[in-house]
């Protein structure tokens, strides 16, 4: 059988300089808008844990912005030295060693067999496969908050997508797509709803119907989007499976099944944090450990050489060091602003504008700020610190509950970002996918209109019955 999957994890010219242009473009615009916008802040007070928020009785103030060129010109390296970087370093190093350990699980021929095991078993139900696999995607996403943890899995769905007879943007859209939507759902996803009810003193993750209905409506759309997708583009069966008979190998099994029971352990880890609280700081690392330990044990069973490890651990990590710099200049624009003050003017202007708005459209509003404020921040937990003690106080004033304010922060968080080139793990996923961010942008697009129409409807559905 043919395999059209790519080696490793090399990330193609063309989707490096794609990627590059677009966010070079957005850094410049960023800047131009610290040239335009006055600085400002907003008081800030500590919570019961250290963390800072906005105080809604302290006024706002204008401050001296702006920031210097050869600053803007350095933020992809200053960010690291920035508040806040610790995040943004480990998801560096994530990076690194999903690379590293992909490329040596390709070397060793452990990735084409495990393929090639998928297809002969599952290529003549392969919708429901993929009705099952963006089930699971959501689920990680919506009970525990499982975003950037999916990212390894992302090139393994991709290639399995290609080698079913569909292409790279199906195995997109089964794995990270899936993830974001169920992020957005957030049933249970402790980074945005647990931690903006925790705010406004809510019990954690009540209200749950509505949030049930949205992940229920918003399967259904992604699963008719896929399935229509894929229908179009599917190789025929015979096609897929090609003339060749698969032939199992012990040695690979071994190592197939070390791979999979250690990093099925991992996964097991991450679902135990939607109750063990203490260990939803530390869900990256653990997927990093267990994905290493995965990739490390199962090379060695399947025949590897420790040598050979090394040297192809390292090939993958060199490999992979362009979607690192992507990620630097994704995350300066964070920082171009935060060190302009203009973060909180912009904040300020868009909070000024929903008190002028009619009582209906104000919910919908509140939603179009996240919207806008995860394009610069990508953080669900850092935004619903910054925004939530202000755009609850708001929605109460125009009779919207807290609830369906949280709901409405957690969809302008979700979606975007699998759709906004500032968010690192959708520049990575594309990296490791060998597509460019523009080919993802023309097929996404109207898959994220249709949800914006429906997400907004189930809002007003939401304000209309009093949730």
């Amino acid at each position: 059988m043919k395999n059209d999957t790519q080696k490793g994890l090399n990330i193609s010219v063309k989707s490096f300089l794609t990627a590059i242009i677009v966010i070079f473009v957005l850094m410049a615009v960023t800047y131009i808008l610290t040239l335009i916008i006055p600085g400002g802040s907003y008081a800030r007070i500590p919570d019961g844990e250290g963390n800072l928020l906005i105080d809604t009785t302290g006024a706002f103030s204008y401050v001296q912005g702006g920031l210097p060129f050869w600053k803007w010109l350095l933020s992809p390296i200053l960010v690291l030295g920035a508040s806040g970087s610790g995040a943004l370093i480990a998801v560096i190093v994530f990076l690194l060693v999903i690379g590293g350990i992909f490329n040596s699980l390709d070397k060793c021929g452990l990735m084409k067999y495990m393929l090639d095991k998928l297809v002969h078993r599952f290529a003549p139900v392969r919708y429901r496969l993929m009705a099952v696999i963006l089930l699971l995607f959501m689920t990680l996403g919506a009970m525990i908050g499982s975003f950037e943890e999916c990212v390894p899995l992302v090139p393994i769905v991709v290639a399995m997508s290609i080698n079913l007879g569909w292409d790279a943007m199906t195995g997109m859209g089964m794995s990270l797509l899936a993830a974001g939507c169920g992020f957005a759902a957030g049933i249970c996803n402790p980074f945005t709803v647990g931690v903006a009810q925790q705010l406004v003193g809510l019990p954690m993750f009540s209200g749950t119907w509505l949030r049930v209905l949205a992940f229920c409506l918003i399967y259904g759309l992604l699963l008719s989007f896929l399935r229509l997708y894929a229908k179009k583009i599917e190789k025929p069966l015979d096609t897929v499976r090609g003339t060749a008979t698969f032939v199992s190998d012990p040695k690979m099994d071994r190592g197939l099944l070390c791979f999979v029971v250690i990093l099925g352990i991992g996964i097991a880890t991450i679902l135990c944090s939607g109750f063990l609280p203490a260990l939803q700081d530390y869900t990256m690392i653990i997927v990093a450990v267990m994905f290493l330990v995965a990739g490390i044990v199962s090379t060695l069973v399947s025949g590897m050489h420790g040598k050979t490890l090394a040297k192809t651990s390292l090939d993958g990590i060199v490999s992979i060091l362009p979607a690192v710099i992507m990620i630097l200049m994704a995350s300066s624009i964070k920082y171009t602003l935060e060190e302009a003050h203009v973060l909180d003017t912009i904040l300020h202007e868009a909070v000024g504008l929903a008190k002028s708005l009619p009582n209906w459209s104000v919910i919908l509003f509140i939603y179009l700020i996240v919207l806008i404020m995860n394009f610069f921040i990508p953080s669900g937990s850092a935004k619903a610190f910054m925004l939530i003690p202000l755009i609850v106080p708001i929605a109460q004033i125009f009779g919207i509950s807290a609830q369906l304010c949280i709901v409405a922060f957690a969809f302008g968080d979700g979606f975007s970002n699998v759709f906004y080139p500032t968010n690192p793990a959708l520049l990575i996923s594309l990296g490791l996918a060998n597509m460019s961010y523009s080919d993802w942008f023309k097929w996404s697009y109207k898959f994220q209109l249709l949800n914006l129409l429906l997400t907004a409807l189930l809002l007003l559905f939401g304000l209309a019955v009093g949730y």
